[in-house]
């Protein structure tokens, strides 16, 4: 067998491999906002997880994929694995929104939107950061460095959210009268799970975007990615807790999950690129974040029931930054502008579909739906029938 039919079998299979990393996200995504919702509206926050995965692929597979890259050609490994480990990415965008806008938001015109950002909202930040760059030597042509989607797929999706949330309003009864309306969570092992699910799939997300592992500096530089990775998760989930502790005397395990889920957000952008103790810093700094922005999301009434604005928008950004922080060979400039261009089209295109789909069919279920539950209003079957509570 010659040398270079060994890499290419080498680096298809890796492709392959991190993205069934990746894809065990969907259950990770599925099962931690199924436990963090209420039990009334486990089914229809499943049911959209699903539709995502399958709405967001094929919509990525007939359009997408050639809009991001310009083509269908790969000389280093299959253009199905190619194409299947940047399939398991378009997904984890819109995932990043089904949680936010979970126990209010109708599935159909959610699905809409799911498609509209498989084909052509992520695959043009795709385009123009990792693809076939449809802008180069334009003002808009982007330098940043980003490895596996801090800024590309954690604030595309966050900025989705923003406006989804803005266009729809809050939850029945989460706000009243200027005060938060404690909604507790229904299922905190399943939140648990999910969150490891998340943590595990991290390893292909960034891992796998090194490449190729078919060679001794990259088998060497794809394990330093996944090491980082996990530190800096580690790193989240510790201030979280400390934090937590020090301002409430109390752990709580979804905000120290969230800081977890924030540092892994965090060092994303550049895995690759940073020393073995810098992700420390970086993963502290996140999970920081997200016990800070938490509240501050409650206080402008951005009801976001997981805290994935804190989690995704917030690190993303974050992470991005401290590439250009951390790293000397990367400009701080070319970062900042990178987010810049980002959250301006992410936000202003995401804004106007979602609220001309708004307009068509309602994204905000009505209050009485609500009180009942999304999942006898839009599924039909629910979760736990037998320990259902109208609050």
């Amino acid at each position: 067998m010659l040398e270079a039919d060994f890499k290419y079998i080498i680096d298809t299979f890796f492709a392959l491999f991190a993205m069934v990393l990746i894809i065990f996200m969907v259950p990770g995504f599925a099962m931690l906002e199924a436990g963090l919702v209420r039990t009334k509206n486990v089914t229809s926050v499943l049911t959209i997880n699903v539709m995502i995965y399958a709405v967001a692929s094929i919509a990525f597979l007939l359009i997408g994929y050639s809009l991001a890259f310009g083509s269908w050609e790969n000389n280093s490994m299959s253009i199905w694995a190619a194409f299947m480990f940047q399939m398991a990415f378009v997904g984890k965008t819109i995932n990043i929104m089904s949680g936010g806008v979970s126990e209010r938001v109708r599935i159909f015109p959610l699905a809409i939107f799911a498609v509209i950002m498989g084909a052509f909202i992520y695959p043009t930040v795709v385009n123009v950061s990792w693809g076939a760059d449809m802008i180069a030597g334009t003002f808009l042509d982007l330098d940043m460095y980003d490895l596996a989607g801090s800024t590309v797929i954690h604030s595309t999706g966050g900025w989705a959210l923003l406006a989804a949330i803005m266009i729809m309003g809050s939850r029945k009864g989460r706000y009243v009268n200027g005060k938060i309306r404690v909604i507790p969570a229904s299922n905190i092992p399943l939140v648990v799970l999910g969150a490891f699910l998340l943590w595990i799939g991290w390893f292909g997300f960034n891992g796998g975007s090194v490449g190729s592992i078919s060679s001794v500096e990259n088998a060497n530089l794809v394990a330093k990615t996944i090491m980082n990775t996990n530190t800096a998760g580690l790193a989240g989930a510790l201030i979280a807790g400390i934090l937590m502790y020090v301002r409430y005397k109390l752990f709580d395990i979804t905000m120290i999950l969230n800081g977890a889920l924030g540092g892994l957000v965090a060092v994303t952008a550049g895995p690759d690129l940073y020393d073995m103790y810098t992700p420390i810093l970086i993963g502290a700094i996140g999970g920081a974040l997200v016990v800070f922005a938490v509240p501050l999301f409650d206080k402008l009434e951005l009801d976001d029931p997981v805290g994935a604005l804190s989690v995704h928008l917030v690190n993303g950004i974050w992470g991005t930054l401290a590439v250009g922080i951390f790293v000397d060979s990367v400009s701080f400039m070319a970062q900042l502008k990178g987010v810049v261009v980002v959250a301006v089209f992410a936000f202003s295109v995401s804004f106007v579909v979602i609220f001309l789909i708004n307009k068509i069919i309602k994204f905000r279920a009505e209050d009485d739906a609500q009180v009942e539950g999304m999942d006898v209003n839009e599924c039909g079957v629910e979760a736990y029938p037998e320990f259902k509570r109208a609050i």
